[in-house]
């Protein structure tokens, strides 16, 4: 898909059958989002590498306002030093089909100079909540998140922000930078889609070989045998998941735990053995050289 050049003018975002406006500068991105006008807007921040779960999130953010905006952008600073930056995949041209099936209205597909034209001395940071589970095991890995959903909330100026229920710790920190810092920003939740094997949908899943996916089926298992354990009480769901995620650690490849918790689903700090109300069970395991994370809502 050809981008819009000065001397091609491109369609309106959202004209009919003109695909999405792709838009690669905070200048273009200003121009487009002025003629999007009074429209509510949605906007969902992906880094590409688009599959159904994604396409849930446009369809979400279509429920929830009149216009589009997706961005896609591999945002170096939420990975750390030995993380897959540099292999992250960057299908771009894919990306790209599939929000024109989607019906979004503009992509912005901006570069890291565009997003970090120098040092980025200022950043957002998690306070407690991002320090631990995600922030324990990714030191870093919020501050990158909350600094770069700021800039595209200044940015786009949506009116609406989408996340995935999958990324649920993601989700209650960005939904706390809204809260703290009084951003104009209504963000919304859409629920984990998975594979017809169990297995939740993620950009790194073409990571793995068959029999890694095999293995990682594990954590989809002991989520929901935790989620059948639910009446037992938060002991109760924590061993079940456990026994599912300790036989893995002996298969072939072994499924290796970073961290399994029943956690409050606002604060993400662990519940106690008697709570009772709404939880998140959490785990993050890494089978071969692929991490993966995946969580599942309960009510005890």
């Amino acid at each position: 898909m050809s981008e819009p050049t000065t001397s091609d003018p491109a369609p309106a975002p959202g004209a009919a059958g003109a695909g999405p406006l792709v838009v690669r500068t905070a200048e273009e991105l200003a121009r487009a989002r002025a003629a999007l006008g009074t429209r509510r807007t949605a906007l969902v921040p992906t880094m590409g590498a688009l599959h159904s779960g994604h396409r849930r999130l446009v369809a979400t953010a279509r429920e929830h306002a009149d216009a589009v905006v997706v961005s896609i952008f591999v945002n170096p600073l939420q990975f750390g030093p030995n993380e897959d930056f540099d292999r992250y995949p960057r299908p771009l041209e894919a990306d790209l089909a599939v929000c024109a099936e989607a019906g979004v209205d503009v992509v912005f597909a901006p570069t890291v100079e565009v997003m970090y034209p120098g040092p980025q001395i200022v950043t957002v940071r998690p306070g407690a909540m991002g320090e631990v589970l995600e922030g324990e095991f990714r030191p870093g890995f919020f501050e990158g998140v909350l600094t770069v959903v700021s800039k595209l909330f200044n940015l786009v100026r949506p009116d609406v922000a989408v996340f995935g229920q999958k990324d649920a710790q993601q989700l209650a920190v960005v939904r706390r930078m809204v809260r703290d810092l009084c951003m104009p920003v209504h963000v919304v939740g859409a629920a984990t889609v998975r594979d017809p094997d169990g297995l939740a949908t993620s950009s790194r899943n073409v990571y793995l070989s068959a029999e890694e996916r095999r293995s990682a089926l594990a954590l989809s298992r002991a989520l929901l045998a935790g989620a059948d354990a639910a009446v037992t009480g938060a002991v109760g769901i924590l061993s079940a998941a456990r026994e599912v995620l300790d036989e893995a650690a002996t298969a072939d490849p072994p499924v290796a735990v970073d961290y399994l918790s029943l956690v409050n689903p606002v604060t993400f700090t662990e519940v106690s053995g008697d709570f009772r109300g709404d939880a998140v069970l959490v785990v993050a395991a890494w089978v071969g050289e692929t991490r993966l994370i995946d969580n599942v809502p309960l009510t005890l």
